[in-house]
């Protein structure tokens, strides 16, 4: 059995297209291995909190010496890494806002990226601690930013998730692009082409 943990980060509902997508992406995969375990969080309508100067002081200093104040500071955080290092597989839906993710998904990745539960630092510098671990990331852009198009040096999004998941350790990570969605007869092919690219994943994966 392999522990899935599926993430959406869009505060829209039905109209989100990464909804939309990584949803049809989990049913194909419950589909195919309906013995796998699937946990979910959505934190685009139930966000988690910012880091603040308590979170800092608690992730940078022995848990033994927390006072209650910094234990609290800390335990959504330490919750959220326990599930994180849970599952085997993620599957993230992420909007693109202003050629980067959602505000949401970057407060996520800052509680779960910690010295000495994701990753380490030693003499040789950082160390990735989650390894072994596979991620798909759905992503939905309003505009085209794929490899061939002009604007490419704006996407800000996959290059930011495959550099901050690789420095946890997870460097098996594959992107699914929907772009072009603002753009009419684009956006109908776009997300033809996305879902049939969900299905090639599902059966590789």
């Amino acid at each position: 059995m392999v522990n899935i943990l599926h993430i959406d980060s869009s505060p829209r509902g039905e109209r989100s297209h990464s909804r939309e997508l990584s949803k049809e992406f989990v049913s194909g995969w419950k589909a195919a291995h309906p013995q796998d375990a699937i946990a979910y969080r959505d934190i685009g309508r139930h966000p988690v909190p910012h880091v603040n100067e308590a979170w800092i002081a608690a992730a940078f200093s022995p848990p033994e010496t927390h006072t209650p104040e910094l234990t609290e500071a800390i335990r959504i955080s330490d919750e959220l890494v326990d599930e994180f290092l849970a599952a085997d597989r993620y599957i993230f839906g992420v909007p693109m806002y202003n050629f980067n993710i959602p505000s949401t998904f970057k407060a996520y990745i800052d509680q779960i990226v910690r010295i000495n539960r994701t990753v380490a630092l030693d003499a040789q510098g950082f160390r990735g601690l989650v390894e072994g671990k596979k991620a798909v990331i759905i992503t939905a852009r309003g505009g085209d930013f794929s490899a061939t198009s002009p604007f490419i040096a704006y996407d800000f999004q996959e290059p930011y998730l495959r550099t901050i998941f690789g420095f946890i350790g997870i460097t098996d990570i594959q992107f699914i692009n929907a772009n072009s969605l603002n753009e009419g007869d684009a956006r109908t092919q776009s997300l033809s082409e996305a879902r049939a690219a969900i299905q090639d994943l599902i059966a590789q994966w």
